[in-house]
């Protein structure tokens, strides 16, 4: 969703389910809005859905709808958000529809309980995932083959997965700022006095400083994006602009912080993301190796053995 240098607006789609969560529902939208208005333009046009008039929130709050679903408006992205008891929503209307979207190539996320609403329609196979931890240990129950991380955010390819609460403004913070720069979208931020902006990992681990163990900006940046690209690994250029450096002085920062090569580093990030993987989930080997980048299994194996001294099937074992 990439619109940097266009004219057009970005369409956001939310589709709030009765019981959603309200804060995690404001902290989708609002950034948005604080976007247009802080840029004096519209930068992204929200649709907001509803599968049959106003519908509740978890409190006293009904929202209210501007599309139906079923509609098939020319959408960038699709934001399910859900609450209350999402592993029991069977609403078939909902779940085809979502499908439909997908097939579009409608980019889909799910706030709070929406990851589980994404799961249930069959569209979150072979994508990393996350989701709010009241829902997560039910998930894993019920569909054993998910590649669930406890993470604030997720941004596998076509899928956005966020564990809600206040964690959608560390995603929003994220998607303003490859649409429209750091600079805006830490305006955005600052708006809502949102200074402390969190890395999608930060539920889970400390963090991105002493994470990665310096305080240098470039190796931030570009390791902030190498965790948002593990199934669609990012090349050294991609980074280094990202980072605002040349290719060449990335590599000597990393380099001379981390002891090891832009895209070294990046391999190990993707190999302790596969190994957790497989301590965490059934999937087979295949499936793994696709998840974090890797270009099949025989390449998975290799770079697998060269780190961790075994085959990632002994390891298994």
């Amino acid at each position: 969703m990439d619109k940097t240098g266009s004219n057009r607006p970005t369409r956001i789609g939310v589709l709030p389910l009765p019981g959603f969560a309200l804060m995690s529902y404001a902290c989708v939208v609002e950034p948005f809005r604080a976007a247009n208005l802080l840029a004096r333009r519209v930068l992204y046009e929200m649709v907001h859905f509803s599968s049959g008039g106003a519908v509740p929130s978890s409190g006293a709050v009904v929202a209210g709808a501007t599309a139906e679903v079923g509609e098939t408006p020319d959408l960038d992205i699709l934001f399910v958000v859900a609450g209350g008891d999402p592993a029991g929503f069977d609403d078939a209307r909902v779940l085809g529809w979502l499908g439909r979207m997908a097939r579009r190539g409608v980019v889909l996320g799910g706030v709070s309980g929406g990851p589980v609403i994404l799961a249930r329609a069959g569209l979150m196979a072979g994508r990393r995932m996350t989701v709010h931890w009241e829902h997560a240990t039910a998930l894993a129950e019920i569909s054993p083959g998910l590649m669930i991380e406890r993470s604030l955010y997720v941004i596998d390819r076509d899928r956005v997965t966020c564990a809600g609460g206040t964690a959608p403004l560390d995603l929003m913070h994220t998607l303003i700022a490859r649409d429209h720069g750091r600079a805006f979208a830490r305006r955005v931020s600052d708006w809502f006095l949102h200074t402390d902006i969190r890395p999608a990992s930060g539920a889970q681990r400390g963090g991105l400083v002493e994470r990665v163990g310096t305080t240098a900006a470039p190796v931030l940046d570009a390791v902030e994006a190498m965790e948002n690209h593990v199934a669609d690994p990012l090349v050294l250029a991609d980074l280094a602009a990202i980072a605002g450096v040349s290719a060449r002085q990335l590599n000597r920062v990393f380099r001379d912080r981390l002891g090891t090569s832009t895209m070294g580093y990046y391999r190990m990030l993707r190999l302790d993301v596969a190994n957790r993987l497989m301590a965490q989930s059934p999937l087979p080997l295949t499936e793994i190796a696709l998840a974090t980048g890797f270009a099949n299994s025989a390449h998975f194996s290799r770079a697998y053995r060269q780190k961790f001294g075994k085959a990632p099937s002994r390891m298994r074992r």
